[in-house]
């Protein structure tokens, strides 16, 4: 006979009770006093919609002209310009301190949390717990879980208030516990570090990470360029690196008709492939990269940025007319290029380097521009007998 739901659900909520009783001692063992323990997890539940959202595996990904339609959108570069405005203050004390710009950061809060308007409601709390009990990412889980009962116990903030993403990201810049713990600035003064309440600890906090993690002050995070007739585009890889001197020599010219930032080792990159826009990205994208590491989240922010100061969006046409792939057409193209010879590593649908790589080598052999993009004619190419 089937156990009764009530019964199935009991016997979760105690083997999750099980799980904090035993992560409160490691925690203890860990120097966090029985109160932070207490406050902490007096009221912690199991979510399983968190589960449900980490082992999820969208089969269909979004076009990057769609997602930056709405990362960058007139709503948002607009939004961005006014929240500059009101909070020009916090916002320029720490990009004069730390060197990045305020327009990115400025980008980057609005990417994060729409200028705080949207930063998760998620207990960070219950979330870490529930990835730790649940045991796919148990290590990272209980890493960052004690991260969080750090700041608790520092007194940054009350666990009632911890709230954040589904993933455990926190604050209206969206910074993991550990993130926090070695870059949040107590910028107003007030003895906490307050990444969901007060703009001045948000921009120096997150002007602090991106300090920290590189960034050349006065310098672009990259333009817009045109690429001349016959230009190698292997080379447009993301990966080449070579000196803004040397990719005027081989005819690159930046859109905007001005020079081409000054880059020791600069790369082209072409998110769309061979057909869509062609970008210049220096050591300062390298370093939005560590905030998240996707092409079109670095992308997004300084494309974002570059609106609020006032500057163009981007002015080449995206192929829109082409077909993204599926996850399981992803899996496919993978197959197929392992089957011509062409390894793409284990096909699991997850479109990475090495897949990307193995394209390009396809491209080239078919004489095709190798620039190792995906999409629905591609694969069809590919698969026919």
């Amino acid at each position: 006979m089937a156990k009764p739901i009530a019964a199935e659900a009991e016997t979760q909520d105690q083997a999750f009770a099980r799980w904090v009783a035993g992560f409160r001692l490691t925690a203890r063992a860990a120097g966090i006093t029985d109160t932070t323990l207490q406050n902490a997890f007096a009221s912690v539940q199991y979510l399983p919609r968190v589960v449900e959202l980490d082992r999820a595996q969208p089969e269909f990904t979004r076009a990057i002209w769609d997602y930056l339609d709405v990362a960058v959108s007139e709503q948002r570069v607009a939004r961005g310009q006014d929240r500059w405005i009101l909070e020009r203050q916090a916002i320029d004390a720490a990009a004069a301190q730390y060197g990045v710009p305020a327009p990115i950061l400025v980008a980057i809060w609005g990417i994060e949390s729409n200028y705080g308007s949207n930063f998760g409601g998620t207990p960070v709390i219950d979330a870490l717990s529930t990835l730790g009990f649940d045991g796919r990412r148990e290590d990272w889980a209980r890493g960052q879980l004690l991260a969080a009962l750090r700041i608790v116990q520092a007194g940054d903030i009350a666990p009632a208030q911890m709230i954040g993403s589904w993933a455990g990201a926190m604050g209206q810049t969206q910074f993991l516990p550990s993130v926090f713990l070695a870059y949040a600035v107590d910028a107003d003064g007030d003895g906490r570090r307050d990444i969901w309440g007060s703009s001045a600890d948000v921009m120096a906090s997150t002007a602090h990470f991106l300090a920290r993690s590189g960034w050349q002050a006065g310098q672009a995070w990259g333009a817009e360029v045109q690429l001349p007739a016959g230009f190698d585009i292997a080379r447009a890889d993301g990966v080449t690196r070579l000196p803004s001197a040397e990719w005027t020599a081989q005819g690159v010219r930046a859109l905007s008709g001005a020079t081409l930032p000054d880059f020791a080792d600069g790369a082209i990159l072409l998110p769309a492939g061979a057909r869509g826009p062609a970008f210049l990205v220096g050591p300062n994208f390298r370093v939005l990269l560590r905030y998240n590491n996707a092409t079109s989240y670095a992308l997004a922010v300084g494309l974002l940025a570059q609106r609020i100061d006032g500057g163009p969006a981007v002015q080449a046409a995206w192929p829109r007319e082409l077909r993204t792939l599926s996850r399981s057409e992803v899996l496919a193209l993978q197959t197929a290029l392992n089957q011509r010879g062409f390894d793409s590593g284990v096909a699991d649908g997850i479109f990475g380097s090495r897949t990307r790589d193995a394209l390009r080598r396809f491209q080239r052999s078919v004489g095709l521009p190798p620039d190792g993009y995906p999409d629905g004619s591609l694969l069809e190419r590919l698969v026919q007998p």
